[in-house]
């Protein structure tokens, strides 16, 4: 995993590096048996060069610990390496990573993949599921689903914990949140 991660960090397959601080590659353990891919690093992952350490990482965190999942165990990663933004003013908003983008970028994430061997893989998100299949797919009519790849493990699909960040109703946040939640506990059962 580190020479792919070296020969990662020197990446121009699409242009996002272009404007991006750095390539936030995934990290973990060498012999994980789960493998989360969320999206893209986000501003706070961009400066750290880390996966999941803003706002989203905390939300993750907290229900993958009520989940019974311990983090530390698992890999996390990104469909898309290098932080994809819009400058206004002083702050760098996210922007959605197009389809040739994703494709650009799958590359490295099949890498990792196949590097890695999961028991199995978690979808977190649109995005994210799409770099693993190749196409879009509606994630909230197949969330909670372990559905099969070509590859051969099997994908969990469910929410990025960026969209609890946006649920504005703090009734709905909470039933999505246990939703969520709920979701992550499956990962034990397939993981093993």
């Amino acid at each position: 995993m580190a020479a792919l991660r070296k020969q990662a960090e020197g990446c121009e397959r699409c242009d996002l590096y272009k404007n991006a601080t750095q390539l936030v590659f995934g990290e973990g353990p060498a012999k994980a048996r789960v493998v989360l891919i969320g999206e893209q690093p986000g501003d706070r992952e961009d400066l750290a060069g880390r996966p999941f350490v803003g706002p989203a990482g905390r939300i993750l965190d907290e229900c993958l610990h009520e989940a019974g999942i311990d983090r530390s165990s698992c890999y996390l990663t990104n469909a898309v390496k290098h932080f994809k933004f819009e400058q206004r003013g002083k702050r760098r908003l996210h922007s959605r990573p197009n389809a040739g983008e994703i494709e650009r970028c799958s590359w490295w994430l099949g890498a990792e993949l196949e590097t890695l061997h999961p028991k199995v893989v978690v979808a977190l998100g649109a995005t994210a599921l799409s770099s693993l299949l190749g196409r879009r797919a509606g994630v909230m009519k197949i969330r909670g689903d372990l559905i099969a790849t070509p590859a051969g493990y099997p994908v969990l699909v469910t929410i990025h914990p960026s969209y609890l960040l946006r649920i504005r109703n703090k009734e709905d946040a909470a039933a999505e949140r246990g939703r969520f939640v709920k979701d992550l506990a499956k990962i034990a059962a397939h993981a093993g």
